[in-house]
């Protein structure tokens, strides 16, 4: 723990002047950004007696190191950048708001020649118009099909309307009406955008113009004894305003506002959007935060706003935003809306009439999600605290290890020796910090050496990450590994779900912050195996000097803890959540060891002679390598052996003999866990 004394800015150092501010650990991370409209007044708070801190900052300022800050020309500025640099750095200590759960958009790709009305999820991309998000994909599908009765816009996929031109017939949708089918040139490509463009005013919420000119149309149809025409255009209106009746209006008066409510405790916060264009509720989202620093609504509000708006831009940002409490000052905050939105923003908080019941509604809806939220995770943050509490009590650690790596080291039959580097940060897989390693040194079913290789490898690169920055000046070998191009060293396995956060994780961090390979070092590694493995590991770090980072490994066989020099195992009970943890950190490495080692043998799979038998599928090939043990003993078995295999009678049995007989080269094997058949060299 950090003395703040120790990195206080000498007294005539802070400007007294706007700007924004970063406090920094020991290795050179950013755990914490702020801003102030004097730097001076603001830093000098955070170096007080610690006694009249908030728990909260007093844990910041002790974990920090260094602070540094920019200083900037106005406040909107300072907010510019506050926001650029939570995005770019995450701090620990910072409100990080995450949405309780993935939330659907009605988006129309104006970006393409013929525009496509869909459901998208995730972040926005330029020349898509996007409506929402709403609550519920079906919700939007539902609303989506009874308009296009009136607007026949495209929906089908690139694949469905290229197949449908090469054809010249159109999708289902064409036929029934509810497209248009540009597809096979019934309207042309200006003809579709201008659909596409209506459904958006439409949706928008310019409903009114748009129903009366549809009436005015079926007048003048019937008219004209055009009946067929009128009860067309009659039907069209029915379905436009059942699509309308799906979404209330809350706000006579036709107002675009977004109303954001707050609902917090101590510990965490809750905060609702309600999205209304039109005066109708078009959307609604929440997010949940863990309130990591002392901070109160009106600071809540000002983090929501960086959220919701630091993206947006154009009509993504409302004429109006209500809020329960304003930013303390709100001018910055209120310029920088209308600097999004390239026009101004009344930023305020509404005292009478609809607005302010409808705000009672949202705030209503805030404070649900907050005791869900804790309903939900109650349980989970306690026994996650319990279980690291209990390794550290079990391993004689002095605090709980916050950060696990675990090591594992996988192979088949001897060949293709890979490892895997899982991390769990606060009893929580951080999947942008997994590494995977390629085991060249080391030949053969060699799981001792193997792991000492890993464990020297991730800490030499620990100890080069600190003799870059100059925060380590010791011995020991802190060169690069020369790696070669299948795969590099620490790269991440491309895991659907993981790849996104992978490929960020293993873009590293600079000087300034950003995320290096392994320049984090752990409290406690896990190693996958007994009392062997855990020496090996502890005489890698041993030989580089590593003496901070604890040790331990977990036997499969009775579920075992083995520490370094320990002729006894540590047993802690099977009702353990610490045991618990420890079992979910080394199944999550086994995973990932498994999963990087069956990519690389996939890769080099040769095809097997018993492809050649006629007649001989892919039951009858396992089933003869799993009775024989591998090609090189089917091959010297006779006839009468192979027909004692289930389900091969004597003419399958002779054909495969002829088909191993020319075949003079080459031996299979088969895993028997998977069934796969593996070509052996």
């Amino acid at each position: 723990m950090a003395d703040p004394s120790s990195y206080r800015p000498e007294p005539g150092e802070i400007p007294d002047s706007p700007g924004v501010y970063r406090f920094r650990d020991e290795h050179g991370r950013v755990i914490y950004v702020g801003k102030a409209k004097s730097l001076r007044q603001r830093l000098a708070n955070y170096f007080q007696d610690l006694a009249g801190l908030h728990v909260r900052t007093r844990t910041m300022v002790t974990t920090a190191a260094s602070v540094e800050w920019t200083v900037v020309s106005t406040e909107v500025e300072a907010l510019q950048l506050e926001y650029s640099w939570i995005k770019e750095f995450a701090p620990r200590f910072n409100v990080k708001y995450r949405d309780d759960k993935s939330y659907p958009s009605l988006a129309v790709t104006l970006n393409e020649e013929y525009p496509r009305v869909q459901v998208m999820r995730g972040p926005k991309k330029k020349g898509v118009r996007y409506f929402g998000p709403y609550a519920h994909a079906w919700a939007i599908r539902e609303t989506v099909d009874l308009m296009l009765r009136a607007f026949p816009v495209r929906t089908c996929s690139a694949g469905v309307f290229k197949r449908s031109a090469q054809i010249g017939r159109p999708c289902l949708l064409g036929y029934i009406g509810k497209c248009a089918a540009p597809c096979v040139g019934r309207v042309s490509a200006e003809e579709h955008r201008q659909l596409a463009e209506e459904f958006c005013d439409f949706v928008a919420g310019h409903t009114g113009s748009y129903l009366r000119r549809l009436e005015r149309e079926m007048t003048q149809a019937s008219e004209e004894m055009e009946y067929e025409r009128a009860a067309r255009l009659r039907d069209d209106m029915d379905a436009l305003k059942r699509a309308m009746e799906k979404s209330a209006v809350v706000l006579t008066d036709a107002t675009d506002a977004d109303l954001i409510a707050v609902a917090e405790d101590e510990l965490e916060a809750a905060v609702q959007i309600f999205h209304v264009r039109g005066g109708r509720v078009r959307g609604q989202r929440g997010w949940v935060t863990d309130k990591v620093e002392e901070i109160g609504t009106p600071e809540l509000v000002e983090h929501a706003l960086q959220q919701l708006y630091g993206e947006e831009s154009g009509e993504g940002v409302p004429k109006e935003v209500l809020v329960p409490a304003l930013p303390d000052p709100p001018e910055p905050a209120a310029q920088w809306l209308g600097g999004r939105r390239g026009s101004a923003v009344s930023l305020r908080v509404p005292q009478r009439g609809d607005k302010r019941a409808l705000m009672e509604t949202v705030a209503r809806n805030a404070q649900q999600a907050l005791a869900l939220h804790k309903t939900k995770r109650a349980s989970d943050l306690t026994t996650r605290s319990r279980a690291l509490e209990e390794i550290a009590e079990n391993l004689g650690l002095d605090s709980a290890p916050l950060r696990i790596e675990c090591f594992d080291i996988s192979h088949f039959q001897g060949d293709d020796v890979v490892a895997s580097m899982v991390v769990f940060e606060d009893g929580l897989a951080r999947k942008s910090e997994y590494r995977r390693f390629q085991i060249r040194s080391v030949a053969g079913q060699d799981d001792v050496r193997s792991m000492h290789e890993v464990v020297s490898r991730r800490f030499r690169r620990y100890l080069q990450e600190k003799r870059r920055t100059g925060e380590w000046g010791g011995d020991g070998d802190g060169s690069a590994e020369g790696e070669g191009p299948e795969p590099a060293e620490g790269q991440a396995s491309p895991e659907p779900g993981e790849r996104g956060a992978e490929a960020a994780g293993t873009a590293g961090r600079d000087e300034d912050g950003r995320p290096k390979k392994f320049a984090y070092p752990p409290q406690l590694i896990v190693v996958d195996g007994g009392r062997p493995q855990v020496a090996a590991a502890r005489s890698a770090m041993d030989e580089l000097g590593i003496d901070d980072v604890a040790v331990c490994g977990l036997a499969k066989r009775l579920e075992e803890v083995w520490l370094p020099g320990e002729e006894d195992p540590v047993v802690l009970p099977r009702t353990s959540e610490g045991l618990y943890l420890l079992q979910r950190v080394r199944d999550e490495a086994h995973r990932f060891a498994i999963r990087y080692q069956r990519s690389k043998r996939s890769k080099t799979m040769k095809a097997s002679p018993l492809d050649a038998v006629p007649g001989l599928g892919a039951s009858r090939k396992q089933a003869l390598l799993k009775h024989f043990g591998s090609l090189k003993r089917l091959r010297a078995a006779r006839v009468e052996e192979i027909c004692e295999v289930p389900g091969v009678g004597r003419k399958t049995a002779e054909a495969v003999a002829a088909a191993l007989a020319t075949k003079s080269s080459g031996a299979a094997a088969v895993n028997t866990a998977t069934g796969e058949i593996v070509e052996e060299e």
